[in-house]
């Protein structure tokens, strides 16, 4: 991918006396889903990323950076407005669910304080509305050419060379600059040639991607601005081999970040000289607050991040956050909290395994061979887990066992650390009324017209209730009597926490309750009722379970296409399927295939999750 700097750098004579001042300009950088990792300045002997670690060198490197999402369109939500995906209600991967009004982007603020904001080219916010109406100018010819004498300037240029796609087709292997051969792949990666080849293939494609930041970096030299420039480089989330994008590990959360200040701004140092690293924890949704900083701007309260650079700047947090929820069309939900040394998970649907068959992921030849080798049992026990059903709770020592695969949780050394970092993590959702409290399934119902950070926020919303029933059904000790009771909750939500508790803790229902459990069943809530059929076709009660499949695939008057979705999903992950369940797939799919065809992704994941439904049952190709 080619960049081309703004004309304004090109023009600086004019502006330089004048962009001198208090105000300094920014150049933001980013990759996309390449994780720290890949960098020869995080400590990786076979990276081949010069120009960064040059950077590095006359910058300064953040060593504990995340992503708070680890996939790209929720993470540049958190970017964009200083507030987590989640707790703005776009958290779902893909969607365009309404951004509440209190919550605004940081070039709208910028640009009402004088700067000349400009993006080149990436968008996909999240949100519903108009993206690159908040922008001075948002295309892939964005310049600085209209701004005015002495204004300072905010531009973004994000660069896709390191994107998933670019594992899809494999690259020649007499191509590769890396050698397959030598390279370590992570523990949980079978030792395969395809797995092999996509790892020296990533970094090549590291490799390029540093080359072509080397020349926006050329660029901005040649201009004369760098020395009024304040330049950002980061990673959107990491990635990109499986089980690392898309997933709540370091692979898929831990970033490349490093910032280069200009000596005129030197009380802007986070550290005593350039080339020095930076331990204090940071995330995406530190980066507004830190902008606004920056530039001399009030930090509005609604905003949740920490301002690490500027006279707002704050004391270092503890612990970094993560969210993964729905991922194009699979389904989950997953919080992380990361401190200094520890990352502890908590799996809130376990009954879904790690390594779902998202199409998008499975594109690439090392996951499709990852896959091929578990089912032909030739993965180890660390190599299959992640096509197995979710522990409950993670814990990890990330200084010891940076590829994270040896569980802590259950260790009672550890007893402390677990409990510590699981309160924070309940308190950090009560804290930003953490949306994913209610399954998307509910979201138009709950929200209406407006926006789901509003309804949280509202005194229709029984939070802490919702928090509550989440807790307990995700909890090793089984409240049997507590889950029964939250499935005949008057709250949508709340029944569906009763559902997901007794779905955990299956083993332990006993006759009495079955008739709750098929009421449930029949319930106007997608979510709720597809739980409870899950529920009793794997307790051997099939009838009434193919009812209710049957029933959201076909009744478009009471359930949506998310509704649908989330139905396939259950219906794939046990296996169910009769004729007429066929039939009312391929009906829907008839029905939905024109959006795929027009690649409408936000609308379409039903009609994906139908699509591979049917090919997996060999009805299409």
């Amino acid at each position: 991918m080619t960049f081309v700097l703004l004309a304004g750098f090109l023009s600086s004579c004019q502006h330089k006396a004048e962009t001198s001042g208090e105000l300094p300009n920014i150049l933001m950088i980013t990759s996309e889903d390449n994780s720290a990792y890949f960098l020869g300045c995080y400590g990786n002997e076979m990276a081949t990323t010069p120009n960064l670690d040059k950077l590095a060198s006359e910058g300064f490197l953040y060593s504990h950076a995340f992503a708070n999402c680890p996939v790209c369109a929720p993470a540049r939500n958190t970017i964009l407005t200083g507030v987590y995906a989640a707790s703005n209600g776009n958290e779902q991967m893909r969607s365009k669910y309404a951004k509440s009004e209190i919550v605004k982007t940081y070039p709208e603020y910028l640009r009402e304080a004088g700067y000349y904001c400009t993006n080149n080219v990436k968008t996909d916010y999240n949100y519903g509305g108009d993206w690159n109406a908040i922008w001075d100018d948002c295309s892939r010819k964005a310049t600085y050419r209209n701004r005015a004498p002495g204004q300072p300037f905010f531009a973004v240029f994000s660069n896709t060379t390191t994107h998933e796609s670019m594992i899809h087709k494999q690259i020649p292997a007499d191509e590769l600059k890396h050698d397959p051969g030598k390279v370590e792949i992570a523990p949980y990666h079978p030792d395969l040639p395809e797995i092999r080849h996509d790892w020296a293939q990533y970094y090549d494609r590291n490799q390029q991607m540093d080359a072509e930041i080397g020349d926006i970096l050329k660029e901005l030299e040649e201009s004369g601005e760098a020395e009024n420039t304040i330049v950002i480089y980061y990673g959107d989330h990491g990635g990109v081999l499986a089980r690392s994008k898309r997933y709540v590990y370091e692979t898929g959360t831990r970033v490349p970040f490093i910032i280069r200040i200009p000596e005129k701004f030197r009380h802007l140092f986070p550290a005593e000289k350039p080339g020095d690293k930076v331990g204090r924890i940071v995330s995406f949704v530190d980066l507004v607050p830190t902008f606004l900083s920056i530039a001399g701007i009030s930090i509005p309260d609604h905003m949740q991040g920490n301002a690490f650079l500027g006279e707002q700047k704050t004391k270092a947090p503890e612990y970094a956050f993560m969210t993964r929820q729905r991922m194009d069309e699979r389904f989950d939900m997953v919080r992380a909290v990361r401190d200094e040394k520890y990352r502890y998970i908590r799996n809130y649907m376990p009954f879904r395994i790690s390594m779902q068959h998202i199409d998008y992921l499975f594109k690439a030849p090392s996951a499709q061979a990852w896959e091929d080798a578990f089912k032909d049992g030739k993965t180890n026990e660390v190599q299959s887990r992640y096509f197995l059903e979710k522990p409950l709770e993670e814990l990890y020592d990330t200084e010891n066992d940076p590829w994270e695969i040896n569980n802590l949780a259950d260790d009672p050394a550890y007893a402390n650390v677990l409990s510590r970092m699981r309160e924070a993590e309940t308190r950090w959702m009560s804290e930003v009324r953490d949306v994913a409290l209610v399954p998307e399934t509910e979201y138009d119902d709950f929200a209406g017209d407006g926006s789901m950070y509003d309804y949280m926020r509202s005194e229709a919303c029984p939070f802490d209730a919702l928090l509550d029933a989440a807790q307990a059904a995700t909890s090793a000790d089984a409240n049997m009597d507590v889950f029964v009771n939250n499935l005949q909750s008057n709250n949508a939500a709340i029944r569906y926490w009763g559902a997901v508790g007794l779905l955990i803790h299956r083993e332990k229902v006993t006759p009495g309750w079955e008739e709750a459990i098929r009421k449930a069943a029949k319930d106007e809530s997608g979510a709720v009722a597809t739980l409870a059929a899950e529920l009793l076709f794997r307790m051997g009660e099939e009838k009434p379970a193919l009812e209710t499949y049957n029933r959201i695939l076909t009744d478009t008057l009471v359930f949506h296409r998310t509704d649908r979705n989330f139905a396939l999903n259950s219906v794939d992950a046990i296996g169910a399927r009769t004729p007429e369940l066929e039939q009312n797939v391929l009906d829907m799919y008839e029905r939905r295939k024109h959006i795929l065809q027009g690649n409408e992704r936000y609308k379409g994941y039903d009609a994906l999750m139908a699509k591979a439904l049917l090919i997996q049952w060999g009805l299409i190709e």
